[in-house]
């Protein structure tokens, strides 16, 4: 098997999908308040259009799928799309990012069909500023998501992004989650994909000072070995049945080993989460290309992957803002 390398002789071995744009929260570090034009169901990528993506992928290697939106779990017939993707050769995992408001109703679905790793997206365990962080009222309903999927075998992690002035109370009780649980707590920098284009050079949370502020409660935490393409430095409390890790996603520590490559809702394919995409691989399939060509264009793509995420983002040709909505992304 020909395996996909990029000119960093990095082996590109993980996929992360967004099936739909579509969101039923409103964090405010994602897009405004107003919310974004979502893409015409007819504007997507079909689901059969995907999975012949994921087919050609896998028979290069590419054995990890992870599906993300928006909320993948708004989009119809999803559990139609996981059972063919958990019955394709080659795929060894999939996994799934979720806001857990529409999650559990197909829970017995998701574990029938060998889904394991799921991220539950949580800013904060208060409600009050759950609902400032979301302009929803749903955290009851998170919630108790998070609580079931906890009684279940499952690889799950809490997703936490770290927002200045706006959450930085969670974070000490967050980590405390990991204290009764098997879970692993994640909290990831801001990025700047707010939907209305970045508006800050630097970043006063970034990943040594949550790490301080964690063990100035905690005291000294254990460093755990990290996987080879982890985005996450990973560490466990004393004590604590569960870990929690620090994602770099500003300040991209993580780029040297990074092992993937993202498709939008519309098929565009961004080997960078800070690059404003390669090419549209569906604009290719509905203009009749053959897998060997499409096979091309991705290898193509690959190719031109950058070194890390500063290189990306200073190839941009909007600069100095990133407009998107992390939401159009697939984060």
């Amino acid at each position: 098997m020909k395996k996909l390398v990029d000119k960093h002789n990095r082996v590109v071995d993980y996929i992360r999908i967004a099936v739909t744009d579509k969101c039923n929260l409103r964090c405010f570090y994602c897009m405004p308040n107003e919310g974004i034009d979502f893409v015409k169901q007819n504007q997507l990528m079909s689901y059969e259009e995907i999975l012949r993506v994921c087919s050609i992928l896998s028979k290069q290697g590419v054995s990890k799928v992870r599906i993300t939106g928006g909320e993948p779990f708004l989009r119809k017939d999803i559990m139609y799309f996981i059972k063919s993707l958990s019955e394709m050769k080659g795929i060894n995992t999939i996994a799934i990012t979720t806001n857990g408001t529409h999650t559990l109703k197909h829970l017995d679905g998701l574990i029938k069909y060998g889904v394991r790793k799921i991220n539950l997206s949580i800013d904060s365990i208060d409600k009050q500023r759950f609902f400032e962080l979301t302009r929803r009222d749903l955290f009851d309903t998170v919630w108790n998501c998070f609580v079931e999927l906890t009684k279940h075998d499952l690889d799950l992690k809490l997703n936490a992004v770290v927002i200045k002035d706006r959450n930085i109370e969670d974070l000490i009780p967050m980590v405390g989650l990991t204290k009764a649980h098997n879970v692993s707590v994640r909290l990831i920098e801001e990025m700047p994909f707010n939907g209305k284009g970045a508006n800050y050079t630097s970043l006063e949370w970034d990943y040594k000072k949550i790490l301080q502020h964690l063990e100035a409660h905690y005291g000294k935490v254990i460093k755990l070995n990290d996987d080879k393409n982890s985005t996450s430095l990973n560490y466990r409390v004393p004590g604590h049945t569960g870990s929690f890790g620090i994602i770099p996603a500003y300040s991209r520590t993580f780029c040297g080993t990074c092992n993937r490559i993202r498709m939008t809702p519309l098929g565009t394919i961004k080997t960078c989460l800070y690059d404003e995409g390669i090419f549209n691989l569906k604009d290719l399939i509905r203009a009749g290309a053959n897998d060997g060509q499409l096979l091309e264009a991705i290898q193509s793509a690959i190719g031109q992957k950058f070194r890390d995420g500063f290189v990306a983002e200073s190839k941009r040709k909007k600069l100095p803002n990133i407009s998107e909505s992390m939401t159009t992304i697939g984060g």
